[in-house]
């Protein structure tokens, strides 16, 4: 191959269009129902911002408060549904792929994950590790 036939692949290569990303966190329809009714009452003009800690048993837990904006360059701004969530951009590796539902029993209410990351969770549920 010659010098320029390398560039022209070189070239060729760089053109290729991107292609699309799936997201890093899909919403159920019950999570952005209940998101939908959060920003329309108590958190109007906020969004929720979903970030992973070091906590728990077995060292990591999701961590998820309303902000009125981004809280750090480079957050994920996830749309589903026609609900914005924020993504951590320390989160995103620990999240692609996951879903967010909401659950209602009895006894308890709230946002849970469903994470193909998760290689196990702690005895009482609270906290991940991959």
């Amino acid at each position: 191959m010659t010098g320029s036939e390398n560039t022209s692949a070189a070239v060729q290569a760089k053109a290729r269009p991107a292609r699309e990303l799936p997201p890093v966190v899909t919403l159920s329809d019950a999570a952005a129902d209940r998101l939908r009714g959060l920003y329309q009452d108590a958190h109007a003009g906020q969004l929720l911002r979903i970030s992973v800690t070091t906590k728990g048993c077995s060292g990591k837990a999701y961590d998820m408060n309303f902000v009125a904006e981004p809280g750090e360059p480079g957050d994920e701004r996830v749309t589903d549904k026609g609900v914005t969530v924020l993504i951590d951009r320390k989160a995103v590796l620990f999240l692609i792929g996951s879903e967010m539902d909401y659950q209602s029993s009895e006894l308890e209410a709230g946002f849970v994950f469903s994470n193909p990351n998760e290689k196990g969770r702690c005895g009482c549920g609270m906290s991940f590790h991959v």
